[in-house]
Order: C-alpha cells, then sequence, then structure tokens
C-alpha cells in the first residue's frame, strides 16, 4: 500500500496578470489575509500526510525559500519581547518532521515540464502537485479527499469542478461517462478545448495525484497548448496505460490566478478570520450602503 508523502509545488511562474505587484515579490507570496497563498497550498498538503514539499522555482523566487526557513534574528526579537503567539506562528510555519527541496526551473516551459524537473527528487513514488493559484476551502481538504480516494484505488487522481462551456479554453477537460458522477474513471483529456470539442464540462484545477510513470511520459511529451510541455497531455498519454480518474471535490475553489478570484478569497477569508470578522463584516457593509 503507497501512500502520498511527497508533494511538488509549480512556482516558477511570472505572475504578469498581477504586475506591479509581483515585479519584485513572487505571486505565490500575495496574502490572503495575513498568510501568503503558497503557505495555504502548503498547509493543505502537510494536513494530509506530506512530509517531503518539492518547489519548482526560479530566479526570482528566494522570497518563497526564506519564507519556509528559519529566521533567527526575528524568532529571536519576538522572544525578547515576550510575542510568545506570534513566536509560535513563525516557528510553525514548517512543521518539525516536514522538509522542503528547491529545484529551478531555468525557462518556462509549461506545467509539465515544471513537473517533470521534480522527477529526480520524487523517484519511483506516487506524488501530489498542488497549485498554489487554485486555494480550496472545505470541512476536510480537497487533497485529504484525493488522497483517501488514493488509499482505496492506488491510481492517479485528478481534481475537477464542473464549470461553464464558455470557460473550457482555460482548462483541462476530462471525458468521463457521467459528469455527475462524484468519482468516475477517465476516458479521455484534452488541454484548453473549444467550447464545442470539449468532451464535457469537468475542468482539471490545481490538484493532482500521480504516479511515477507519468515523468517518462512527460519525457517524451512535445509542446502543447501555448507552446508549453502540457501535464495534461502527458495524463492522456497515461490513460492507456493507467486507470486515472476525476475528482469532484467537496468545498469552495477560489482562482487567485485572476484579480477578481483573489479579491473573492481575501473577503472570504477575512469574513471567518477570529480577529477580523466582526469588524470587517461591519466595514463591508458600511462600503455597501455608501
Amino acid at each position: 500500500m503507497k501512500r502520498i508523502t511527497k508533494a511538488i509545488f509549480p512556482v516558477a511562474g511570472l505572475g504578469t496578470r498581477f504586475l506591479p505587484a509581483t515585479k519584485a515579490n513572487p505571486k505565490e507570496m500575495l496574502p490572503i489575509v495575513d498568510k501568503p497563498l503558497i503557505q495555504y497550498a502548503v498547509e493543505e498538503a502537510v494536513a494530509a500526510g506530506v512530509t517531503e514539499l518539492i518547489f519548482v522555482t526560479s530566479s526570482s523566487k528566494r522570497a518563497i525559500e526564506d519564507h519556509f526557513d528559519s529566521n533567527f534574528e526575528l524568532e529571536a526579537t519576538l522572544e525578547e519581547r515576550g510575542k510568545q503567539d506570534l513566536l509560535d506562528i513563525v516557528k510553525g510555519i514548517l512543521p518539525e518532521g516536514v522538509s522542503c527541496a528547491y529545484i529551478r526551473q531555468k525557462s518556462p516551459q509549461g506545467l509539465g515540464h515544471a513537473v517533470l524537473c521534480a522527477k529526480q527528487l520524487v523517484m519511483n513514488e506516487p506524488f501530489a502537485v498542488l497549485l498554489a493559484d487554485d486555494l480550496i476551502d472545505g470541512d476536510k481538504s480537497c487533497l485529504q479527499q484525493m488522497v483517501d480516494k488514493f488509499v482505496e484505488t492506488q491510481s492517479s487522481i485528478v481534481a475537477v469542478q464542473q464549470i461553464h462551456r464558455d470557460e473550457t479554453k482555460k482548462y483541462g477537460i476530462v471525458d468521463v461517462p457521467s459528469s455527475t458522477e462524484i468519482f468516475s474513471a477517465i476516458r479521455g483529456i484534452v488541454e484548453k478545448p473549444d467550447s464545442e470539442k470539449a468532451p464535457s464540462n469537468l475542468g482539471v484545477v490545481g490538484r493532482y495525484i500521480l504516479t511515477p510513470r507519468v515523468f517518462a511520459l512527460l519525457e517524451q511529451t512535445n509542446k502543447g497548448s501555448g507552446g508549453e510541455i502540457q501535464l495534461t497531455d502527458a495524463i492522456a498519454k497515461l490513460l492507456f496505460e493507467e486507470q486515472v480518474y476525476a475528482y469532484q471535490f467537496t468545498g469552495k475553489r477560489y482562482d487567485c490566478g485572476t484579480k477578481l478570484g483573489y479579491l473573492e478569497a481575501t473577503i472570504a477569508y477575512a469574513l471567518k478570520h477570529p480577529e477580523l470578522a466582526h469588524d470587517f463584516k461591519r466595514t463591508l457593509q458600511a462600503f455597501m450602503h455608501d
């Protein structure tokens, strides 16, 4: 029985949709209230049993490494000032028993290429892929739901959600026997099809559990949509060799790769923040009445 203990975080993108905020600061470090996007993704992975975090980065992403490293000066200052609550928060960013590894993607060549960069660190084990842009809120995390299914099937799983037909050009789209089934075997998958050619209205979002066979298939995958090496195309090849499942997770997804989705997530998380919720709700109501 194999378990998921390794997770890949592709964080080498340029974040052009958030310029100029992302000129010197990684988009994954943009905060939702008081935590950066990447920390939400890491916390989701760790809570699902992941102990090895693999970040595929670029030369402009040092802030991510610094965030998950120790800051002795900050910790000493907080301790000296008696701010134990803040000290605990800082020390708890990377829990005990969890390790980080960083590997550079020299140029942006697509999600498939980013995953392939981590091959030597993953080796011959199943692994998760989490895209920090997709912030998913639920009673049980999306990845935990998928890990539970992986324990049963020992097969690759992609997270999907129902989307509007006119949005198929933004997603990998799966072909399944029925789009109403929560968990179903995939018959096919295609990257960003036109709406009239899309096999369903189920779009893949940023959570994957994959078997290591996908690495060899990525090495054989040519550039596809957008002139990039697409993970979707390698999964399409994997279908000829192994079973792959689509899972319609329970939870609310915020597409924080867009400005509107980012603002929606900020509002939603502020409204349930233990320190801010009451006052923030009152502030929103005041804005609405102006």
